[in-house]
């Protein structure tokens, strides 16, 4: 029953062709390739089955520039924006009392104006109730030349 056999079918138009199993010498057992060793240099063993590789320990990454410089660096663009805001906050400072004193002095100049108005533009007409007690006065001691 082991051995082989070949049937052929006859040659007709409505044959059934069957094919003919394939002779073996020796059952099948599994070899290794010729050009994998069953043992590698490093003493591991090829057995045929896929084994996941050895995972290395991880290892923290060093950063390419170190922490001291970045930090001296972050220190120095911190330094520099207070100096920079703390020049423009004495600018507005400066420019705050500026616009301050200016306008104490027009505010003098105009609550002077105002003042010289009242007292230059009535000795004109005479109608000045103090020009009018002093001429009042003046008649009255008879200081008049």
């Amino acid at each position: 029953m082991n051995e082989p056999t070949t049937y052929r079918a006859p040659q007709s138009a409505g044959a059934v062709h069957y094919p003919a199993p394939i002779p073996t010498a020796a059952p099948l057992v599994p070899v290794q390739p010729g050009h994998i060793p069953a043992v590698l240099p490093d003493g591991r063993v090829v057995t045929g089955y896929a084994v996941t590789p050895a995972q290395p320990e991880p290892f923290a990454l060093e950063p390419p520039v170190s922490r001291a410089a970045v930090n001296v660096a972050l220190g120095g663009v911190g330094f520099l924006a207070a100096c920079g805001g703390l020049l423009m906050l004495t600018t507005f400072i400066a420019a705050l009392a500026a616009l301050i004193q200016q306008l104490i002095i027009l505010a003098a100049v105009v609550f002077g104006g105002f003042i010289a108005v009242q007292i230059l533009g009535s000795s004109g007409r005479g109608g000045s109730t103090t020009v009018n007690i002093r001429k009042a006065v003046i008649k009255r001691n008879h200081f008049h030349g």
